[in-house]
């Protein structure tokens, strides 16, 4: 039976877990402030107005429909490609094989700022407009790498004798995958797949260098901040955000807590 930690390590997390989530209880905070030009500590006072001016925005609602899009396709993409991928790494050797993998990975380590550039370097030399279809692009650079993160750890604990068995008893390729490999990486796809969406919905960085005059939600958030017009109402999209992002990130979360890793987590 594990013994309790002593006081201080205990202090020591909650401070910690208090400095990395109380600037969000002030998000919550100024949502409902009556104060509509600044951030006034305390609040004068409460309303859930703002609630009602953000649902009657449509550039709010053409942004959230913009980036939902946007995660949805990247995320889609991410899945396929990053599974093809972690199967091509996992069930093969052959010469580069650790370089091809380093490869596939490091768009997640490399800055976005970086990421953003290059790919904004490369749109302009193939003379590619701006559109939906570069901003998708931009966002499976990274999505691709948590999907593939979790697809190829589950099929390195998948042993290769159930493939064999499987195939041994005359089942083709896609009965082999649909009964035998898709069940063991289930669980896997959908948290990578639910990191892969709440990664997209809330970019900013590559966004900002591929997506020309479109805006998503965080850019929305983010031009507002800039020049703001109704702040509470960033804040209530901010919420939004903060909900929206949270709900995958949990259920991640749970599918995985058996001992899995979840990669990608601190993009």
């Amino acid at each position: 039976m594990p013994s309790r930690p002593p006081l201080s390590v205990t202090l020591a997390a909650a401070a910690g877990l208090l400095f990395l989530h109380l600037p969000l209880a002030f998000i919550f905070l100024y949502a409902l402030t009556t104060e509509e030009k600044s951030y006034q500590f305390p609040p004068p006072g409460f309303t859930l107005k703002w609630f009602a001016v953000a649902w009657d925005r449509p550039d709010i609602w053409q942004a959230l429909g913009l980036s939902l899009r946007v995660a949805s396709v990247a995320t889609a993409l991410a899945i396929v490609l990053g599974t093809l991928a972690a199967a091509a790494m996992a069930r093969y050797r052959f010469f580069g094989r650790e370089a091809v993998s380093l490869l596939i990975t490091l768009p997640i380590a490399l800055p976005g700022i970086v990421t953003g550039i290059a790919l904004r370097a490369a749109l302009n030399l193939a003379d590619i407009p701006f559109s939906f279809w570069t901003i998708v692009i931009g966002h499976a650079t990274f999505c691709i790498v948590v999907v593939y993160n979790n697809a190829v750890a589950r099929l390195r604990r998948t042993q290769g004798s159930l493939i064999e068995a499987s195939m041994d008893l005359g089942a083709d390729g896609f009965q082999t995958f649909r009964h035998v490999v898709l069940p063991q990486l289930g669980t896997a796809l959908l948290a990578g797949g639910m990191l892969a969406f709440a990664l997209s919905f809330d970019e900013v960085i590559v966004t900002t260098f591929t997506a020309g005059q479109q805006q998503t939600l965080p850019i929305w958030m983010f031009s507002e901040l800039i020049r703001p017009r109704q702040r509470p109402v960033t804040n209530v999209v901010a919420v939004m955000v903060i909900a929206v992002t949270l709900i995958p990130i949990l259920a991640a979360y749970y599918l995985t807590r058996d001992g899995e890793a979840v990669e990608g987590a601190s993009k």
